[in-house]
């Protein structure tokens, strides 16, 4: 059906909540075999995930010792490689089974499991020294079916989660928030579940770099402080190419509106002047260079 008359302002608001994945299917279906597939052979994706990956694991606060971990939404296995480096081992698990699929075919080292966390997975009580999770909180604040209520879904993660963790161990889970009442609503069920600790965000100043880690622990316990880390302040090197490419996209769009737009003449002329800096042999600037030339017919 076609769109209805709004402003400007109101259809780049539409078009960026529709930018997100989880606002046109569910993520079983959203991450079929050839999105799976996109998204885990992107350079820049990998970059990115594998980045928040080892920030995650910072967050948690591990012991000097290798450590077992649980990694939640693992997707095709690229914050499990980030474990791995790291010297731990791990159990993942995704709804998606293209991206289970894929992370079989990288041959990662831990052991995977088909499962929705909305429906909260069964350990052995203690069982893991931590837990991380990269991108996959947001999908359970969304009503992907009829009976899907989103705060039951995340208590009963949480509840699952809170159980399986030894006492005093952490969890790290980055996620996009959509709006304040999902931060809001995320954070209660995880209180609720017993777990202590708070929202850490990194680079809050920018829009572009901005990372929310929900950081919780399990208790306390003698050897980790009950304080949660601070986030970051500084400037990234993603941070800096997103900005740079935001900046280009910005001049591109200014040349498109006849503002500071050079005239094809400056074009010409600087493109001849980068020829003859390189030893090419160019013609002489005379007062018909760049000038349009009429038709012969």
């Amino acid at each position: 059906p076609p769109l209805p008359a709004v402003s400007g302002r109101r259809v780049l608001i539409w078009a960026s909540v529709m930018s997100r994945p989880e606002h046109f299917a569910p993520p079983e279906v959203f991450y079929n075999d050839e999105e799976s597939r996109k998204y885990a052979t992107s350079s820049r994706m990998v970059d990115i995930q594998t980045k928040m990956s080892e920030r995650a694991l910072e967050l948690i606060l591990l012991p000097d010792r290798p450590c077992l971990l649980l990694d939640i939404g693992c997707g095709s296995g690229i914050s499990g490689e980030a474990i791995s480096e790291a010297g731990h081992c791990w159990i993942g698990y995704d709804i998606s089974r293209s991206m289970l699929n894929i992370a079989n075919e990288r041959e990662t080292d831990g052991d995977l499991l088909h499962a929705d966390a909305g429906q909260g997975l069964r350990f052995r009580p203690g069982v893991f020294d931590g837990a991380i999770s990269i991108s996959a909180l947001q999908w359970l604040c969304n009503c992907d079916r009829k009976d899907h209520q989103p705060f039951k879904r995340l208590r009963l993660f949480f509840d699952r989660l809170y159980l399986s963790l030894r006492k005093g161990a952490r969890a790290a889970l980055q996620f996009y928030p959509e709006t304040a009442g999902q931060v809001e609503m995320i954070t209660a069920a995880a209180l609720r579940a017993g777990f202590g600790g708070g929202l850490v965000v990194d680079y809050p100043h920018s829009a572009k770099a901005k990372k929310h880690f929900l950081v919780v622990y399990a208790g306390l316990s003698g050897d980790m402080p009950a304080q949660i880390p601070k986030g970051l302040q500084g400037e990234i090197e993603e941070h800096q190419k997103t900005v740079a490419v935001a900046q280009r996209d910005r001049l591109k769009k200014k040349k498109k509106n006849g503002k500071n737009a050079k005239s094809v003449r400056d074009k010409i002329l600087e493109k001849k002047e980068h020829q003859r800096r390189k030893g090419l042999d160019v013609r002489q600037d005379t007062k018909y260079t760049a000038r349009a030339r009429k038709s012969k017919f």
